[in-house]
């Protein structure tokens, strides 16, 4: 039961995460391409349709490998880069003289700290029982623990040896 219950959790928190980036590539990013490039030309980005297109890209791959949980510490790494990148030139409460606008932005990087803290659990602890990845965890651990009579006609099936090493 616990099993089932973390990978229940596991996935929610991977689909909550993801769900910032993929709405803010989709709805926003690519359908407002010209206006994005520009706004981000505005606040010092260097190369910004340059910067643009790498942020969809990390946006997208990051959410899916998050969602889908294959790749997850990679995908968790691409949106910390984004989020980092993004925290930087558009959060930069320091550098605001309004203390309304100043609160405001530093409540907006505090929530990006906070955002960066689920995707550091994900790189972490990876994504939960319930992901691609764990899959593949499993099935590795099901060929290495076959008995050698079953690696050996799985060798003579499809061709490919698999390897252990010694402890």
């Amino acid at each position: 039961m616990a099993t089932a219950l973390q990978g229940l959790v596991a996935l929610c928190a991977r689909l909550m995460l993801a769900a910032i980036f993929l709405a803010s590539a989709i709805g926003n990013k690519i359908p407002q391409f010209q206006a994005t490039s520009e706004y981000m030309l505005q606040q010092g980005v260097p190369q910004p349709k340059l910067a643009l297109v790498g942020a969809i890209g990390l946006l997208l791959l990051g959410g899916l490998a998050i969602i889908a949980g294959a790749w997850t510490r990679i995908g968790a790494i691409f949106l910390l880069i984004f989020l980092t990148a993004a925290t930087y030139y558009f959060h930069d409460f320091w550098t605001v003289a309004d203390s309304s606008i100043r609160q405001l932005q530093t409540i907006q990087f505090m929530k990006n700290v906070a955002i960066g803290g689920g995707l550091l659990s994900l790189v972490a602890f990876g994504p939960g029982p319930w992901s691609v990845d764990a899959w593949i965890d499993r099935r590795r651990e099901e060929v290495e623990s076959a008995p050698a009579s079953q690696q050996q006609a799985r060798v003579a099936r499809t061709g490919q040896k698999t390897t252990t090493t010694a402890a």
